[in-house]
């Protein structure tokens, strides 16, 4: 509750009052506000990390230590406990998926978190997926042409593990992309992010299974 009225505080002052009294508490600085619930457990996804999520400007000495300042850096871990809108998003708050044996997530290797893309080629790992196997892909992403280059083909992830394979129970037309949950790592996680809005393809290509 504390950190609810810190937040609602610092928002006020920020966002209602004006820079010139904002700057009487001192000097601002970025942090990561939660804009809806986030229920224990659950990981956040590239789709929360834009919907649920916000940065404010706020003062630092309303700013509990460890409070996250990017909202990037929780991509893939999972609330503790259940995060109230309107409170602070801190790294105490947050934890790997798999941390305290949680079952839901097997198959993460150290650093890999759980990731959702759009992806075609995803066809035969679907029957592996639902058995309850982890099949191990690469991930290639084929780039749009520019008028400097042709594009270019490459693998952004080698060798990561499919979690799951279209959780929605959708099915896209013959050859389209499917939802697909893949254990990266975070940089991989935010290449792969931002080649899903600029890339021409993101397919996996099977490597074997776990």
């Amino acid at each position: 509750m504390l950190a609810l009225a810190a937040a609602a505080m610092a928002a006020a002052i920020a966002d209602g009052y004006g820079s010139r009294v904002a700057r009487s508490y001192g000097a601002l600085r970025p942090v990561v506000v939660v804009r809806e619930a986030l229920p224990t457990g659950l990981p956040i996804g590239p789709k929360k990390l834009e919907s649920a999520l916000e940065v404010r400007r706020v003062p630092v000495r309303f700013v509990p230590p460890g409070t996250l300042t990017r909202p990037q850096d929780a991509l893939g871990l999972a609330p503790r406990t259940d995060l109230a809108p309107g409170s602070y998003l801190g790294a105490a708050a947050l934890r790997p998926p798999a941390a305290g044996g949680d079952p839901v997530l097997p198959g993460l290797r150290k650093g890999q978190r759980p990731v959702e893309i759009s992806a075609t080629g995803t066809g035969a790992l679907l029957s592996e997926a639902t058995r309850g196997r982890r099949p191990l892909v690469d991930v290639v992403v084929t780039s749009e042409p520019s008028a400097r280059s042709e594009g270019r083909t490459y693998v952004a992830a080698s060798g990561v593990p499919v979690l799951a394979v279209d959780p929605t129970g959708t099915r896209p037309a013959a050859g389209g992309p499917v939802a697909v949950t893949l254990g990266l790592t975070r940089q991989q996680a935010l290449e792969l992010i931002a080649a899903e809005n600029f890339a021409r393809q993101v397919a996996l290509l099977p490597r074997g299974v776990r």
